[in-house]
């Protein structure tokens, strides 16, 4: 029987301004990597889709896809999210582009003593959209990161607009950093906290632990191996 499939999004992504300008944020990619890593360790099927400059994982057997832009993600996702038995969603996609200039088109713009306006239009939600015609047997897993204060509301919102699964709530501080300290939100209504902090191998570990028993492919895949 094959592995069951799980499909990552990890890193920023890169919003050109002309061809050597982008807007971007500081996401290392750890997280995603450090997931697919004990995914792949479990026998697991593991794509990730890895954004510019993010970290990648030390497993060989981790099938790497690197992308730049959303539009570029978007793309995969659309190839790659039919296919797996799970998604989960980490990537911080940026939530607006600039919008296309043909000042900024050709090549670098040349700075000038003028100010210069960049005009913003909202990326596609990404998540949603691959959501909308998931199938029935397929696990989604969300992300939300957020100041503490405002970190549950928003998780439980993201949850609820974004029809997935789980939702992993992150305080502001855990991106580029080397540690996790997180609350699952389920669409049953659980929660489920970290004790702590943990490293994000650990928490990698951890958050296995409770999506690999949730997937229909991987219940199957032990079932068949508990009758060989």
């Amino acid at each position: 029987m094959k592995p069951a499939r799980v499909l990552i999004t990890a890193g920023p992504t890169y919003e050109p301004i002309d061809a050597v300008r982008f807007i971007g944020n500081r996401s290392s990619g750890r997280m995603g990597s450090a997931i697919a890593d004990a995914a792949a360790g479990r026998s697991l099927d593991v794509t990730l889709l890895l954004g510019p400059g993010a970290i990648e994982p030390a497993n060989t057997a981790v099938r790497v896809i690197r992308f730049r832009t959303c539009a570029d993600l978007q793309a995969l996702l659309r190839t790659h999210a039919p296919r797996a038995d799970a998604l989960i969603m980490a990537a911080a996609v940026a939530d607006y582009r600039p919008k296309p200039n043909p000042l900024m088109s050709g090549g670098k713009f040349r700075r000038t003593d003028k100010p210069l306006t960049l005009e913003l239009e909202p990326t596609p939600d990404l998540l949603s959209e691959v959501a909308a015609s998931r199938r029935q047997d397929q696990l989604f897993v969300g992300f939300a990161l957020e100041p503490r204060a405002d970190l549950l509301e928003s998780a439980q919102r993201k949850l609820t607009k974004k029809k997935v699964d789980i939702v992993v709530a992150n305080p502001l501080e855990t991106m580029d950093a080397d540690t996790v300290e997180a609350t699952l939100l389920f669409r049953d209504g659980r929660r489920l906290e970290t004790s702590g902090k943990l490293s994000k191998q650990a928490f990698a570990g951890w958050l296995l632990d409770v999506i690999v028993p949730m997937m229909p492919a991987a219940k199957e895949q032990a079932a068949a191996a508990r009758t060989c």
